[in-house]
Order: C-alpha cells, then structure tokens, then sequence
C-alpha cells in the first residue's frame, strides 16, 4: 500500500537536516565501535557490529528480515541488555559501565521507545498511558509542561493529531480499543517529555495508510522541533525514502544467531 501523494510526502520530509548542517560533523547520539552481543556463553553472535553511528537529529530507517537481531540491537541502545564485547554509547554514556538502575533512570529519561507490542497499561485509560513516562521522569515532565501546558494537556495535544482526543476515548481503558488506536496511544507515549533519541520498532504495522500517514508526520514534526534522534524499524520498504539514512541490517550486523532468547521481555523498558 502506497503512501498519500508526493504533495503530502514533501510535508512529511519538512526538517530534515540540509547539507550545510551535515557537512557539519553534528554531534553523535548513537555510536557503536566493536559491537558483539549473544545471549550465553556458548551461544552464536547475536549481534556483531563493527561501527554504527548516528547523528543528533538524523532520521534513520533500520530494515532487515525477522529474527536478524534488530530488536536486539534496539534492547543494546535502550541499556536492556549489555554488549559482551565493544562499546555502545548513547548521548554520549557508555551504556555498558552504568549499573542497573542509572540504566534505567537514563533510558527512563532520554528515550522514548515504541514498542511492536505495544506494552500499554491495559487497565489505565489512553491520557494516563501516555503520560506514564512523566511518572518515572522528572525531567520529561519537566519537559512536557515547559510552554505551560500540564503533563495532560501535552499528552492530549499529541492525541490530537493522531485523532484519538474525543473526549470518549480520552478516559477510556486502553484494553477497549482497538489495535490501531492502541498503537497511536504508544506513539504518543514515546513522544512525550522531548526524549532526546526515539526508537521506533514496527510502529506502524496495524495502521491503515491515512493513520500511518499522520503518524509518520506526527513522529517527524515532534522529532524536528526538539532535534531529536529517530531510528525507526520496519520491513515498509515504501517508508524508506523519507528517512535521512536507510540502513540494511545484515550489511552491518556480521552475527548470525537467533535474535531472541525467552528471558528477554520488552516489559523490561521503563518507560
């Protein structure tokens, strides 16, 4: 399925970084020298990277088969998991010499993460699951209340643009809803408070071609006005041409192991 016209297209491809400010050398968010990742000892490679780097306000498009270590390398980003071997740092902290709870509390306050399955609150309603991050954060809700608004007035200003702001729906225990709904509630979760880096993993899966073209202007506006980091997974190959950067996985990654091991849960990420 196709995207809406080149006209909306261009609209969605407004902010990104011109080729003045990439001869630049901008600051890095993510940087990864030596990478290597398996689950146990005696355990393929699950992740084997030599070098990934991506720049403060870039856009990157991440594609690649499933089962090939993107959610993987998604957990190493977000300080899930820890790289066995190389160095992995974000914002500029090594992620492997944080202990468990700076891990979290960095992750809790500098990345918004939407999750393929969602992770919602099932018995809270749609305000309060996207506002949950301003819980575990000061400075996102610091963030989100910068221009005057209230953690909830921010939280329903991005309802407001992916259509889920009726009052009626507002209240409403995420579990009522639908698929689509549920994955533009996490969208709006992972944006709110300014996190500086954004990682998106299949976002965009159980929308139809008008909510993704909303969503997708949604996520790049947000991540425009605060300059922040998207790295955005998917096997939408039609998406591809508005990122900054497409990258295919398996022309980084050298591992070949199975990409997930049954104690890994994304419940694990705070958000």
């Amino acid at each position: 399925m196709n995207l809406p016209a080149p006209r909306d297209l261009s609209a969605l491809t407004a902010g990104a970084p011109d080729a003045d400010a990439a001869n630049s050398a901008p600051e890095s968010v993510v940087d990864l020298a030596s990478v290597r990742f398996s689950w146990t000892g005696a355990a393929p490679m699950v992740i084997d990277i030599k070098t990934l780097r991506v720049a403060r306000g870039e856009r990157v498009f991440l594609r690649g088969p499933s089962g090939s270590g993107k959610s993987t390398l998604l957990s190493l980003l977000a300080g899930v998991v820890t790289a066995r071997e190389g160095s992995v740092r974000v914002l500029g902290r090594e992620i492997g010499i944080l202990g468990s709870a700076e891990r979290d509390r960095f992750r809790a306050d500098h990345i918004g993460f939407i999750f393929q399955m969602f992770n919602l609150i099932p018995y809270l309603s749609v305000v309060e699951n996207v506002s949950l991050p301003c819980g575990f954060s000061e400075r996102r809700r610091t963030q989100a209340a910068r221009a005057g608004l209230s953690v909830e007035g921010e939280a329903v200003r991005l309802l407001e643009h992916l259509d889920m702001a009726a009052a009626d729906v507002l209240r409403r225990p995420v579990a009522e809803l639908s698929v689509g709904q549920q994955q533009r509630v996490a969208a709006a979760r992972a944006l709110i408070g300014a996190p500086e880096l954004v990682i998106a993993d299949e976002p965009t899966s159980s929308l139809d071609a008008d909510r993704r073209a909303a969503f997708i202007d949604l996520l790049f506006r947000e991540c425009a006005r605060e300059q922040a980091t998207l790295i955005f997974v998917s096997h939408d190959a039609s998406l591809a041409p508005l990122f900054d950067r497409n990258i295919e996985f398996d022309e980084i990654n050298l591992g070949c192991g199975p990409a997930t091991d049954p104690r890994h849960a994304e419940s694990r990420l705070t958000q």
